[in-house]
């Protein structure tokens, strides 16, 4: 849930810091008062689009923070910080979101810099928000489909999963195909392309690791005389003039007659001696390597050359001599296709056939899924819409399914379709239904997915618009029966919703030292009726709607308890 909301310099929002509990919370106030903003900060800080607009004249930016505490101890904003790297430590989430008045942002999660897309991917995990612009996603048929598959869930997802890896089959064989069957001067154009390329590269006769190997005699051909001076004056040290070697044998010579004479010397004596016959062997090896070291400048030009030859071949055919040889023979594949088209085509099309009828047995399988989760879902919409006395309305999803026709999400078409007055024809939704009527449709689907959903808050920014009397009763009763398995937060301005709530947040706005401000109250049960009072009869309260608001919260009791 949604636990601390801190807001600095939002809006008309100087300073403003909030604690949410579990449940209905209910947010009411007069028109303008900066209920909207608030959500718009939460919108905001779960990666909603922000610009400069959003930050309080005369301030340098925004500030938006967020305490988020997790129940689910499998809650699925935690495998999504494992893959980017941050630690949620006792459940909980911290969501912070700074916005400058050049429209610049800054987005941290538990203290670590993110990228706005990152804080979206896993704020949406946390948070739903849905206001009357959601109406317009149930007005949009290519929405359908997916709020289908994600009643569906797991089945759904399963079956979707074996069709999309055919799918990519198919589609993979498909473009070789298409790419076989070009014409045959486009086909006498690649061939001569890529033949050219593969003679380039034969020609170049490269060896694995060539070019690393290539580097490093460059480099010693490089360092030449110097290695030649130092191994030069190695071996004088030994046997030149100094006669390091001499030195030694002489030592060792004086310390064999020690050692003869008493034989605490006989340890030093064989440490000289052993010293002696290393030196020995290695003033031969440096004799040899002397003889063997040879300055070849023609070598060092041969070198830049084929390096050279090497990295002409790497800007056009890959980064490493691994890859070029890797497109080599890819190409080289590719050029026998293509001279045996005809047969490379007709072995193509049999694929082809074969993948095809698995793609169809995958497509059948996913719709008569689709089919079946489509009966669930339009029995339970059926039965929420009688809740919201909606009981005549008829919802259908219909489908039209064509096996010729393949997307990666299969071969059905979805959209949603309904009456609502008896003896009137199913149309489709987005040409029925009333804003009225398309709320309690919302809050009927938001009844049934919040279940499948499985996020911590959410938020209801006045659905319950165009709506009255005993419907809007079984709105609030909606609104609340959604808030016993999620956190839910709601803009209101309908007394029925207010009256339901578990915590009743008043938004107010005061104006102070010639600045308008936003304050927040959390309502006792006498402000509550007072409110409450307000939202039934407007701006006189008489004892009359006093009564109806104290008769109005009895029934929520009652309903709460049923």
């Amino acid at each position: 849930m949604l636990a601390e909301l801190s807001i600095k310099n939002f809006a008309i929002i100087q300073a403003l810091e909030i604690s949410f509990e579990k449940g209905l919370t209910v947010l009411t106030g007069e028109t303008g008062a900066g209920k909207s903003i608030i959500i718009d900060a939460i919108h905001l800080l779960v990666g909603g689009r922000g610009s400069a607009e959003f930050v309080r004249h005369g301030e340098e930016k925004a500030e938006i923070e967020g305490l988020f505490q997790l129940d689910d101890p499998n809650h699925p904003i935690l495998l999504k910080a494992l893959e980017f790297g941050i630690d949620i430590e006792e459940g909980m989430v911290v969501l912070r979101r700074d916005i400058s008045r050049t429209g610049k942002s800054v987005c941290r999660i538990n203290g670590k810099l993110v990228t706005i897309s990152t804080l979206r991917e896993m704020g949406g995990t946390l948070v739903d928000i849905h206001g009357q612009h959601e109406h317009q996603e149930l007005m949009d048929e290519t929405r359908h489909l997916p709020l289908l598959d994600q009643f569906g869930s797991e089945e759904i997802q399963a079956s979707l999963g074996e069709y999309t890896e055919v799918f990519r089959r198919y589609e993979h064989t498909w473009h070789k195909l298409k790419t076989l069957s070009e014409n045959d001067q486009q086909t006498a154009h690649r061939l001569d392309l890529i033949q050219f390329q593969l003679d380039e590269i034969q020609k170049a006769n490269l060896k694995p690791h060539e070019d690393e190997e290539l580097f490093e005699e460059k480099r010693k051909l490089g360092n030449f005389e110097r290695v030649f001076e130092s191994v030069q004056s190695g071996y004088n040290g030994l046997n030149g003039e100094q006669k390091g070697l001499d030195w030694v044998g002489m030592t060792m010579g004086y310390l064999e007659d020690a050692a003869a004479l008493d034989s605490a010397y006989k340890e030093i004596f064989e440490s000289v001696s052993n010293s002696f016959y290393q030196l020995e062997d290695a003033a031969r090896s440096l004799r040899n390597e002397l003889d063997a070291l040879e300055y070849d400048p023609g070598r060092l030009n041969e070198i830049e050359d084929r390096l050279n030859e090497i990295n002409q071949l790497k800007r056009k055919y890959g980064k490493t001599i691994n890859e070029i040889m890797e497109y080599a023979a890819k190409v080289e594949e590719e050029i026998e296709t293509l001279q045996n088209k005809e047969t490379h085509i007709g072995e193509l099309e049999k694929e082809l056939a074969s993948i095809k009828k698995d793609l169809v047995l995958e497509a059948k399988q996913l719709s008569e899924l689709r089919q079946k989760w489509a009966n669930k879902l339009t029995k339970l919409i059926h039965s929420e819409l009688k809740e919201l006395y909606m009981a005549k309305t008829v919802f259908e999803i219909r489908f039209e399914t064509d096996l010729q026709h393949f997307s990666k999400n299969g071969v059905d078409h979805v959209e949603f379709y309904i009456s609502t007055n008896p003896g009137e024809p199913l149309k489709p939704l987005s040409k029925v239904a009333s804003g009225g009527e398309l709320s309690r449709i919302m809050l009927a689907l938001k009844s049934i997915f919040s279940k499948h959903q499985g996020v911590t808050s959410i938020i209801f920014d006045e659905v319950d618009t165009g709506v009255s009397g005993r419907v809007a009763q079984s709105i609030a009763e909606k609104i609340y029966k959604v808030s016993s398995g999620s956190q839910v937060l709601c803009i209101s301005h309908l007394p029925q919703v207010a009256a339901m709530a578990d915590t009743h947040l008043f938004i107010a706005k005061i104006i102070k030292g010639g600045r308008t401000k936003t304050s927040v109250t959390s309502l006792g049960i006498e402000d509550k009726i007072k409110e409450i009072g307000r939202m039934i009869s407007g701006a006189e309260i008489t004892d009359l709607t006093k009564k109806h608001a104290e008769e109005l919260l009895q029934l929520a009791v009652k309903t709460k308890v049923n």
